[in-house]
């Protein structure tokens, strides 16, 4: 049975994701150039430091983080869902600015949104 642990993804310097585990009181951290590498730099740690081989991750992204990563978004139509100013959002996703616990929650609800509209779609060929 594999070992569920959160990958948190931050933005590093330039195109750089930086990443960090925290296990059994250890904090693991390192980065790389993309998700997929990032998570295996974060298995070999796991694996050298730990000796877990069977790593299921879940991820928590910094929004500078997750838009990047997750470019294809729209950024206004998001700020639109969540009922915030596109702009504020901007500067949230380039790392200008901080948001707020209240305004995460307004952003990531917004994203959960989207997701769930998206998995309830069924496309057919015509």
């Amino acid at each position: 049975m594999s070992t569920k642990i959160e990958l948190i993804i931050e933005k590093g310097e330039g195109q750089t994701l930086w990443g960090r585990v925290n296990y059994e009181d250890d904090l693991l951290t390192d980065e790389a150039e993309s998700i997929q590498e990032l998570e295996q730099k974060m298995r070999r740690l796991l694996e050298d430091f730990h000796k877990l081989s069977d790593v299921e991750f879940s991820y928590s992204y910094d929004l500078s983080a997750f838009f990047e990563t997750h470019d294809y978004l729209k950024v206004s139509k998001i700020a639109e869902l969540a009922g915030m100013n596109p702009s504020l959002l901007r500067h949230y996703a380039a790392g200008t600015k901080t948001a707020s616990a209240d305004q995460v929650k307004k952003i990531e609800d917004a994203v959960q949104a989207v997701a769930n509209h998206l998995a309830s779609i069924s496309i057919i060929a015509a």
